[in-house]
């Protein structure tokens, strides 16, 4: 393509520039030009070619000068240059060859040839323009638009990066606290604890931008839950519930950790908790309820880093796919996440 534009289209645009302006010439004085000398025809001809030639290598240099200085990305003052410099040269290759040409001809140069010879060249010569430069704006936008999306995504990546920074010392926070208060009561089961706590470790490996099965996730969960357990106070009342239809269906990774954790670290009052987890043919939906103290004010606000990080996460993984409900009433606050696992 590249080939035939180089060197066949610069003919075809000479000779199309020649036919037009002979249809219009003919037209007006009726007369077909096939009915003339057809060694004067092939001389405009060849002249038109040469035109062409001239022409088009005259504006890809044009083009390619700009291209290289970026005068066109600037502003439109740089558009209107390049236009008013391709207008004058074209004027220049069409008065230095077609001028003379007509000049020579059997009927002489008259005003109307003169108007014709300007005109029309000058036409064609916007119309290529307005087509070779759409053709390259287009490429530069959607280029512009592939950087742009690529850059986005990158600073998505390190946003997510950061949040999963900011998760990890929560969480150990959390775990530590359980192991310390273990220590001095129960050796033997807090062994077995830092031994829970280092498979909880090992699972928080997984790239959290890469999904994993749900059932990994659900076996996460009761192993935090076990842990959490030890030192939660004996009034506890638990209830956990997961669907065993929740198998291989592919969710990312801790998302449903913080709702646990925020319910272990407000629970009160009547000291009941329930986990639930359910699945349908598109919605994985996971809810944690606990009661409250009685005075829980601003409970809702408090989740601190763990709900304020799950709200981003989910919003830069999962977007409009995704339902994030927080309800909080005098006795209990309730959490869900519904997600699209499709």
């Amino acid at each position: 393509m590249n080939t035939l534009r180089k060197h066949a289209f610069p003919a075809f645009y000479g000779l199309l520039i020649y036919f037009t302006v002979r249809l219009l010439h003919d037209l007006a004085v009726d007369e077909q030009f096939w009915k003339r000398d057809w060694g004067l025809n092939i001389l405009e001809m060849a002249c038109s070619v040469l035109v062409g030639y001239v022409c088009v290598y005259t504006f890809e240099k044009l083009f390619r000068f700009y291209d290289l200085n970026g005068a066109l990305q600037s502003n439109y003052q740089g558009v209107f240059k390049e236009l008013a410099l391709l207008v004058i040269a074209n004027l220049i290759v069409v008065c230095a060859i077609f001028i003379p040409m007509a000049a020579l001809t059997d009927d002489g140069l008259s005003w109307a040839d003169l108007a014709d010879l300007t005109i029309i060249p000058t036409l064609y010569a916007l119309v290529y323009y307005g087509i070779v430069r759409s053709s390259s704006w287009l490429k530069a936008y959607v280029g512009n638009r592939l950087l742009l999306e690529k850059i986005t995504n990158q600073q998505l990546e390190t946003e997510l990066k950061f949040l999963k920074a900011q998760y990890h010392p929560h969480f150990l926070f959390n775990a530590l606290n359980t192991v310390y208060f273990q220590m001095d009561e129960d050796l033997p089961g807090a062994k077995k604890s830092i031994e829970k706590f280092s498979e909880l470790l090992r699972y928080q490996l997984y790239d959290q931008q890469q999904k994993v099965p749900v059932f990994k996730e659900i076996a996460y969960l009761e192993s935090y839950i076990d842990l959490q357990k030890i030192r939660s106070s004996e009034r506890l009342r638990l209830e956990l519930f997961f669907d065993e239809n929740l198998t291989d269906q592919l969710v990312y990774p801790l998302l449903f950790l913080p709702l646990v954790e925020n319910a272990f670290k407000f629970i009160g009052g009547a000291y009941e908790m329930s986990v639930k987890a359910n699945v349908d043919q598109k919605w994985i939906t996971f809810s944690v309820e606990n009661s409250v103290p009685l005075i829980a004010k601003g409970h809702l606000k408090s989740g601190g880093i763990g709900l304020e990080n799950l709200k981003r996460r989910l919003d830069l993984l999962y977007g409009e796919r995704h339902e994030l409900i927080l309800e909080k009433d005098d006795e209990s606050f309730k959490a869900s996440i519904k997600i699209d696992y499709e």
